[in-house]
């Protein structure tokens, strides 16, 4: 791809952990010029451990590192200057933060009335808009652990599902705010927030509970729309997913399982008449699929245009052929020098998928570039980092 969509924007992002460092990661893969603004030590993301180990690299590609201390008053103006050459600000601290270090959006706004101020929080403005939020808090708050685990025992989603899409919901806010900013030459505020956006995912539950005029059932004690909707076993000991929404997926599948009186069962006649005999139907299927190859059984289905999928783990996704054949995920080079495959984002521009074009930044990678850019001399930049202002590879 010649040029990406987003050449020529410059982009300042301030963030660490998810929701932030996501907006800018689609930003940059989009085309902007991401600097991420560091701490000496880096970003403390790099160093989590457990369910967080892999939060840095994954979120933080095609981006350059600007390691500055903001706590200083020489840091701080070299910050703000960046800021008067950027399209766009990232941010995700707790709130106040920005405003107690200079870079609240008023002040900024002064500055460079051409800027794009997306701020990431755990709530929009309201009652709860001072709190602290974490991907967990909101998802017990809106509903989305509820529906998750069974009843009486919540369950966080298995992935950092607020955070990723409240960041790519703060990308897509900057991205309207730039097609704005063509008409009228002025920035504007835009922010995301964890807890409206679990509530967007909890959406259909609530209006379920108005056309129904029950409560939602947690996922795993639902009624399900959809007789052939579940998690089967296998001979082998796998476990694949098997679907029949409609009536013709229905007599293929019983068809394929040499099941013609169940087809041919007038209680089963319609999808709403087997939700109904769910459970002795699905009790039946079970016993029959506990003996068949599910290899075997996928590439049937498959060949039939039936729903399923195989029960796999995060890291067996390396190995999909799919992925791999399509170029889903692409080799990123991280900042030790070492290599890993990482997905790419979810979608493609005239059939090309959008990869990482450099490594992973070392801390202060970039340092000493932007400061030149800035207008910084040499002997600033060096006087600047040995007064433990700047932190700079080179």
């Amino acid at each position: 791809m010649q040029q990406l969509p987003l050449d020529g924007v410059r982009v300042v992002e301030m963030s660490h952990m998810v929701m932030g460092p996501t907006c800018g990661m689609i930003l940059a893969d989009l085309g902007a010029e991401v600097i991420k603004v560091e701490p000496l030590k880096g970003d403390g993301t790099r160093r989590l451990l457990g369910a967080g180990a892999g939060f840095f690299r994954t979120f933080n590609r095609n981006k350059q590192s600007l390691a500055v201390d903001v706590e200083t008053p020489e840091g701080r103006d070299a910050v703000l200057k960046l800021l008067d050459s950027a399209d766009v600000f990232i941010e995700n601290f707790k709130p106040g933060r920005m405003d107690a270090l200079g870079f609240g959006y008023a002040a900024l706004k002064q500055r460079n009335p051409q800027l794009i101020y997306a701020t990431h929080k755990g709530f929009l403005a309201g009652p709860y808009d001072k709190r602290l939020a974490l991907d967990e808090v909101v998802q017990m708050m809106a509903g989305l652990a509820y529906m998750t685990g069974p009843v009486g025992r919540p369950l966080r989603a298995g992935s950092s599902v607020n955070d990723i899409m409240g960041g790519m919901f703060g990308a897509i806010a900057v991205l309207a705010a730039l097609f704005e900013r063509q008409r009228s030459g002025k920035g504007r505020e835009v922010q995301s927030a964890l807890y409206e956006n679990c509530v967007l995912l909890a959406a259909q539950h609530m209006q379920q509970y108005v056309v129904t005029g029950e409560a939602a059932a947690p996922m795993p004690n639902r009624i399900s729309a959809w007789a052939i909707y579940d998690v089967f076993g296998f001979a082998g000991g796998e476990q694949m997913f098997v679907a029949a929404t409609g009536d013709g997926q229905w007599r293929t599948l019983c068809t394929l399982l040499g099941q013609h009186d169940l087809m041919n069962d007038p209680t089963l006649a319609s999808n709403n008449d087997r939700v109904l005999q769910r459970p002795r139907l699905l009790a039946h299927l079970a016993e029959i699929f506990a003996t068949l190859d599910a290899r075997q059984l996928a590439a049937q289905l498959e060949a039939n245009g039936i729903p399923f999928a195989p029960i796999r783990r995060p890291e067996e996704l390396f190995d999909d052929e799919h992925l791999i054949h399509s170029g889903g995920l692409a080799r990123l080079e991280l900042e030790d020098g070492s290599h890993t495959e990482m997905p790419l984002l979810p979608f493609s521009l005239d059939g090309e998928r959008l990869g990482p074009r450099r490594p992973i930044a070392r801390i202060g990678e970039d340092t000493l570039g932007v400061m030149r850019g800035l207008g910084y001399s040499d002997d600033e930049i060096v006087r600047l980092r040995d007064a433990g202002v700047l932190r700079s590879e080179q």
